[in-house]
């Protein structure tokens, strides 16, 4: 809004599930659950993007006090004084150990090294420590990359000018999920981990990188969009390795829930900033060719309606 977005619409839609009363997120509820606990977000900006929703609807009680940043202000984590309830966001965009070569306007300078076998320490480290975790992962994965296993090149995805083998970005998802899952599965955490589902885009007419918009200002109706075919590769195994880390998971008395968001998500393409991520877009040009954002959600919107859904399986333990 104040960069100029001239509908409001998008604050207002609540999706509300079928044949069940889904109760609005409780600000004070959960601040007193978490009385003495830790959570953490892990994965990408999308976790970041909730982050921040959470944290704008933990501000109606208390607001959280930044206590920690990392170099370049990707992690951080925020305490309230009055419970001693820390939460944190985890940049760690695949989960796995990754060398990423970009400068801060994400051009990348050498491709990506992912290490499939090895989990990235950021989060893996702090583990044991955390109460709560919802973890995710995603779009990361489609990036030109080079896949390792046993410090070795296995193979890469799209990487024409090299004589690697073209192994694709389906198999290093699925690679590092399972390598994810099982670390959970085993570890004998008491807490209650939540992996959450990657979220689709809604840019039309291109990309993001190629003039790709985000006009509509309603949700669709179901049944009115479908998934796009790399959304339903990730999802298909998103799910297929999740089904089977739970399994181990309930023999190991670890509680392991799938946070599923996807088809939430896919139902609200008005609730990116578009546009709308740049400061007044359109105050010189009416037809001014600006960048999109149709990937991220605008805070409050669609989003905020996750953490209804986590409150949910928190108190259903």
């Amino acid at each position: 809004m104040t960069n100029g977005r001239p509908d409001s619409g998008y604050l207002y839609w609540r999706w509300k599930p079928r044949d069940c009363e889904l109760p609005r997120f409780d600000a004070k509820r959960f601040l007193k659950l978490m009385r003495n606990k830790s959570w953490a977000f892990i994965g990408d900006s999308i976790s970041r993007n909730h982050v921040q929703s959470l944290l704008c609807i933990l501000s109606k009680v208390e607001e959280g006090h930044e206590v920690y940043h990392d170099k370049e202000y990707k992690s951080k984590r925020w305490l309230f004084p009055s419970y001693n309830f820390t939460l944190s966001v985890i940049w760690s965009p695949f989960l796995v150990n990754a060398a990423i070569f970009e400068d801060v306007n994400g051009v990348s300078t050498s491709d990506i090294e992912l290490h499939l076998d090895k989990l990235d320490k950021k989060w893996a480290d702090q583990f044991q420590s955390l109460d709560y975790m919802i973890i995710s992962g995603g779009k990361w994965f489609l990036k030109t990359a080079i896949y390792y296993e046993n410090n070795t090149i296995q193979g890469c995805h799209y990487c024409p000018k090299r004589n690697f083998t073209e192994l694709g970005f389906p198999y290093a998802y699925r690679k590092a999920l399972h390598r994810v899952l099982n670390f959970i599965v085993t570890s004998n955490h008491k807490g209650l981990i939540l992996f959450r589902s990657a979220t689709p885009d809604h840019f039309e007419n291109g990309e993001w990188f190629s003039g790709g918009t985000c006009q509509r200002t309603v949700p669709f109706k179901d049944g009115e969009i479908s998934l796009k075919d790399l959304d339903v590769i990730l999802r298909k195994i998103e799910l297929e390795e999740f089904t089977k880390a739970e399994a181990v998971a309930s023999k190991n008395k670890v509680k392991l829930k799938l946070l599923d968001t996807t088809n939430l998500a896919l139902l609200r393409p008005d609730g990116h900033p578009g546009p709308y991520r740049h400061f007044h877009p359109f105050a010189q040009d009416k037809n001014a060719e600006v960048q999109n954002d149709c990937l991220h959600w605008c805070l409050p919107g669609p989003i905020d309606s996750w953490s209804d859904l986590v409150m949910k399986m928190v108190l259903d333990g």
